[in-house]
């Protein structure tokens, strides 16, 4: 029984060991957060609705849109969004039908845990994000193009 009770106790000083260790790494010699693009990789549920103006989409006067989907991070600076857009209740792009397929997107993580992502596509839109430390959730709101858009925390769902 006594063996029992040290080989939990050992085990209760490597696990708290290991966290400590994991934080020091995520963190600079001040204690702050250190993020990059490696701190955004994996599959993350988006939902947000959006107020369009002209000439965004074609539309010819202000107009309401809505989106819901998930960004693809790569660690790497680079992903995909698979998206649904609807615009005043007309489907504009469906991601369930493949058509056109995913849309491309180029992102960037500070170390202070801000940074961007741009759509790839002519006139996509940019959106100013805001990282949590361990890479789990992320907010955005929308910096350029021809909407006002925010979302989140939008949560990582998978690590790929």
């Amino acid at each position: 029984m006594k063996r029992v009770g040290l080989l939990a106790i050992g085990i209760g000083v490597l696990v708290s060991a290991g966290l400590l260790l994991s934080q020091e790494v995520a963190a600079g010699d001040d204690g702050t957060p250190k993020c990059s693009n490696a701190t955004l990789k994996g599959r993350y549920l988006f939902a947000a609705s959006a107020t369009l103006f002209p000439p965004a989409f074609g539309i010819t006067e202000q107009s309401v849109g809505a989106a819901a989907g998930y960004h693809l991070f790569d660690g790497n600076g680079h992903g995909k969004d698979y998206v649904t857009f609807v615009i005043n209740g007309v489907v504009q792009l469906l991601a369930s039908s493949g058509t056109p397929g995913p849309v491309p997107l180029t992102y960037h993580v500070n170390q202070d845990c801000t940074g961007f992502y741009t759509v790839d596509v002519p006139g996509g839109p940019k959106f100013d994000i805001f990282v949590s430390p361990d890479g789990e959730s992320l907010s955005a709101i929308n910096t350029e193009g021809a909407s006002v858009a925010t979302y989140g925390p939008d949560r990582r769902v998978a690590a790929r």
